[in-house]
């Protein structure tokens, strides 16, 4: 078997006088830049995308932001990710640093998010691919809820909860779990909170400062049609994301990890962690056309929906569903047949309540076509 070509992308962090806080962060940075990563991939180029200073951005999506890696469509890259806040969360944070990092970055997410990766040839109209074929976490991670006398939007039950909480976990990989406290112990489930491609310039979300300029920043807050942080725990190794192209080359972007997340992300975060590599092959598909990001797993289609009603993403993602069905080549069907059978076998859940746009999922099982 021949030898695979290693591209090998890193980005050194600038290495200026940081806070003390943030110095063990920077130099595993450093670290964990040179650390070779390698899987099996036929066929395609392999990168590596490391996390940095440079090579992350806290919160905001930035369709401005020159490209941290090129690659063309089909190519593997294995990226790095952060801890929130560039890193500047880890265990032994305090809950006053957590509340006063997230109000240093007014209006944006707490997530950090690398990239942008640009992708050959993927224009406006296209759709991006995104297949995860690995996800291996970092050794540490957190959960915390806000002061809800000070946050009452930010949780779904905030205002019972009015001081805030902050808890820092071990994950043990080889075991694929963490203990929350002796005598209960969390199976791990990877999955990204945020995986973009660059903004749509019609998303009513808030720019960056109050700017009007629709390529302005974006909070990496609200999900949208270019998926952004839609929290979806189904988004995990061995699915893959279908997400509609708004800006020359894609512009990917991947972060805000998590190791486990309940549906609804109640007290606002999950499992938090960063990943040692996400590991994504990134194809162009100008055979598809999609509004919506849809998602494909080993067993189901996946729909989503998102706004600030919960009804009306519940609408949103029911009526991607039966889409889904009324188009498929398998086994024709009207629109009502459709309708009909998502309301049957459709599986619909709420993906999380804590992000401005709330978001629903719809999971379709592939099991009820019948094998020939």
């Amino acid at each position: 078997m021949a030898t695979r070509r290693l591209v090998v992308v890193a980005a050194a962090a600038a290495l200026a006088v940081v806070p003390a806080a943030v110095w063990y962060a920077t130099a595993q940075q450093i670290e964990e830049a040179k650390r070779a990563r390698a899987v099996t991939v036929d066929g395609a180029r392999y990168h590596v995308l490391p996390a940095t200073l440079e090579t992350t951005q806290w919160g905001w999506l930035d369709p401005k932001e020159p490209p941290k890696l090129v690659v063309d469509s089909g190519d593997v890259v294995a990226v790095e990710t952060m801890m929130h806040a560039h890193n500047k969360i880890q265990p032994g944070s305090t809950m006053e640093e957590i509340v006063a990092l997230r109000k240093a970055n007014p209006g944006g997410g707490p997530m950090s998010v690398t990239g942008p990766i640009y992708v050959n040839g993927a224009q406006p109209g296209d759709v991006m691919e995104v297949a995860i074929l690995k996800i291996v976490p970092k050794a540490f991670a957190f959960n915390f809820n806000l002061p809800g006398a000070e946050f009452p939007t930010i949780g779904a039950l905030a205002p019972e909860f009015p001081q805030g909480w902050v808890r820092y976990f071990y994950l043990d990989w080889e075991k694929r779990r963490a203990e929350f406290k002796p005598g209960i112990t969390i199976d791990l489930d990877p999955a990204p909170g945020t995986l973009a491609v660059g903004i749509d310039p019609n998303d009513p979300s808030p720019r960056k400062g109050g700017a009007t300029d629709p390529m302005a920043p974006v909070s990496g807050l609200r999900p949208w049609k270019n998926a952004s942080n839609m929290d979806l725990n189904e988004l995990k190794e061995g699915t893959t994301l279908f997400v509609p192209v708004f800006l020359p080359g894609g512009l990917v972007w991947v972060g805000d990890s998590h190791c486990r997340q309940g549906n609804g992300e109640v007290n606002l975060t999950g499992l938090e962690c960063s990943y040692r590599e996400i590991v994504m092959r990134l194809t162009v598909r100008r055979d598809m056309t999609l509004q919506w990001p849809r998602l494909e797993s080993p067993t189901h289609w996946i729909t989503v929906g998102f706004d600030e009603d919960l009804n009306k993403a519940m609408v949103n993602a029911t009526r991607e569903a039966v889409d889904v069905l009324a188009t498929q080549k398998m086994v024709p069907l009207t629109r009502y047949e459709a309708y009909s059978l998502v309301s049957m076998v459709g599986d619909c859940r709420v993906t999380q309540v804590v992000d401005v746009r709330k978001g629903v999922h719809c999971m379709i099982p592939k099991s009820i076509f019948a094998k020939k």
